[in-house]
């Protein structure tokens, strides 16, 4: 398989018949969450499959068998950590809208680098619905910006410090305007929590918010399920290289 999971590809808790033997899904999808550890490209995959631990169907175990034919294809592959001195903290946040069928929550993804080494990733499901895309893609910035502050911290504590502001990119021009316009701000007052999480940070110079054209958009490969030929450029740009593939 080119890419671990169906582009487009929607699961729900009601597709299929029950298996009879769900221990076994159980142990796959456990198996796969300690792999994400160094394969960020199924991280997506994993996270959707494992939130059908509790009663999993034949559409699902389907799924799974897929992230492993993926896997095989793909069995030299890893993240490569570069010796560049570059010690420029950057990120990308972003988020589909509404991509669960059951409960219609979306779904945040972001990375960061040191320099161009990725050193941390995440896909994890919003705790409450969004009411548009860019307060989605808001909760987005919001948990990027922390996760982002504790690395700084962790960096500084470490007696590593950044040559730069760290950059956080977004491809949604929506929640940057949300960010830098107070006034917008009356019309988000159930995200006012996440507004002024992100804002007090750019405020105070800790963070930099650029724009990223939606096809460089590194995150976009942990929020939802992509065509082989953007799965394999997110991929490139998240420095993971295959052993067994000549450069």
């Amino acid at each position: 398989m080119d890419v671990p999971m169906i582009p487009h590809l929607q699961l729900s808790k009601t597709d299929g018949a029950i298996l009879p033997d769900k221990a076994m899904y159980r142990s796959l999808v456990g198996r796969l969450m300690y792999l994400t550890i160094t394969r960020p490209d199924i991280t997506f995959a994993v996270n959707k499959l494992c939130q059908f631990s509790s009663a999993p169907r034949t559409s699902h175990l389907t799924a799974v068998y897929q992230v492993l034919q993926y896997i095989k294809s793909t069995i030299g592959q890893g993240v490569f950590y570069s010796a560049d001195p570059d010690l420029q903290l950057k990120a990308f946040a972003d988020s589909d809208y509404a991509g669960c069928r059951d409960s219609r929550r979306s779904t945040t993804g972001f990375t960061m680098f040191l320099g161009s080494s990725l050193i941390s990733w995440r896909s994890k499901k919003q705790q409450t619905i969004s009411r548009s895309s860019a307060e989605a893609e808001y909760r987005a910035l919001a948990l990027a910006s922390c996760e982002m502050m504790w690395i700084t911290t962790l960096l500084s504590d470490l007696r590593i410090k950044s040559p730069s502001v760290p950059i956080l990119f977004s491809d949604s021009t929506a929640a940057i305007y949300i960010v830098t316009n107070p006034v917008f701000h009356e019309r988000t007052k159930h995200i006012e929590v996440d507004c002024h999480t992100v804002r007090e940070k750019l405020d105070k110079g800790l963070i930099k918010l650029l724009h990223v054209h939606t096809e460089d958009q590194v995150a976009d490969i942990l929020t939802k399920p992509l065509l082989p030929h953007q799965h394999d450029h997110l991929k490139s740009k998240m420095s993971l290289h295959n052993i067994y593939v000549s450069s």
